[in-house]
């Protein structure tokens, strides 16, 4: 089986270099380009396993290019690399479908344990459970697809990030069980991720507005003040 293929999109032409080099070295292929352009046609001619792409590009901004791929219907995990180090660039690029977001200049060893642990979460299903639980989860109009990691409305499936999956799995994998930020994302993400509470929080604004039908008044997904988040199961459900 051939190694993950990262597509690199930073037009800081040493760093790219330095940083392609870094995760060859670490068992990676590792496609690296200076430019949305390049990134596009790298997406068009082959599979892509993530992409690692940087906030400012000389021809487009990378929030922009996340947000216009998750609007294709494009899941590929992407990791943000924002050089201004503003929270709201970070916040802004979960919120467009970012999988995760990290300040430059970076080391490279924490790039490594970032992209190792989005691509966990796309092979196997987060927050591992006994195995006498189901892989399928209903509760109002939705099914959430454990096994495929695909959440349904209706039948029709929604576009969901890898980190917001992650999360919601979490969630209902626990019901009734209000879980910390802390430990909600260790079991969405693993215990070498080192996540904000603001991160979190992004990410279960963005589960509120697709999955509530007032997600300011949560009917599953609610909010334990000062404590953090706990999923509401239908009334019908025995879990």
């Amino acid at each position: 089986m051939d190694a993950p293929l990262i597509l690199l999109v930073d037009d800081d032409h040493r760093l790219r270099e330095l940083t392609a080099r870094y995760l060859e070295s670490q068992g990676f292929r590792v496609a690296p380009v200076a430019h949305l352009a390049g990134m596009r046609r790298e997406l068009e001619k082959r599979h892509v396993d993530l992409i690692v792409l940087d906030l400012m590009l000389p021809d487009g901004d990378g929030l922009t290019a996340c947000r216009d791929l998750r609007g294709a219907g494009t899941t590929t995990p992407v990791i943000m690399l924002t050089a201004r180090g503003e929270d709201i660039d970070r916040i802004v690029g979960l919120e467009i479908g970012a999988d995760d977001y990290l300040g430059k200049p970076c080391n490279p060893r924490e790039l490594l344990a970032r992209i190792r642990a989005v691509l966990r979460r796309q092979v196997a299903t987060p927050g591992a459970a006994p195995q006498a639980q189901p892989d399928t989860i209903r509760f109002g109009p939705f099914v959430l697809e454990l096994h495929t990691r695909v959440l349904r409305r209706d039948g029709v499936a929604e576009l969901l990030s890898s980190g917001e999956f992650a999360v919601l799995a979490a969630l209902v994998r626990h019901p009734r069980q209000t879980l910390s930020r802390d430990r909600l994302m260790n079991l969405a993400r693993g215990l070498d991720h080192q996540a904000s509470d603001r991160s979190i929080d992004v990410m279960l604004s963005r589960l509120r507005k697709l999955i509530e039908a007032d997600p300011r008044r949560p009917r599953w997904l609610q909010t334990v003040r000062q404590v953090g988040y706990v999923f509401v199961p239908d009334a019908a459900d025995p879990s």
